[in-house]
């Protein structure tokens, strides 16, 4: 069991790949009809172990810097 704070996208690995459909199908694209965006979405997710395999790699990966003995400055 690994706590995670309330908000948190960063660690969390479905909001990584979230996005990058996100990137992929939505980033300047318009759909007349949600069947088109619908399949859209669709031909992204089925496609992730072959052609989107190498952007996905980065993006899934559980490296993270830990800062310890941070300092808050209030201004």
């Amino acid at each position: 069991l690994v706590f995670l704070p309330s908000y948190s996208p960063n660690l969390n690995l479905i909001e990584r790949l979230w996005r990058h459909v996100k990137k992929q199908v939505l980033y300047s694209r318009y759909y007349e009809t949600f069947p088109k965006f619908k399949a859209a979405i669709m031909g992204c997710i089925n496609s992730t172990s072959t052609s989107n395999r190498k952007s996905l790699e980065t993006l899934l990966t559980l490296k993270f810097q830990v800062i310890e003995k941070t300092q808050i400055v209030n201004t």
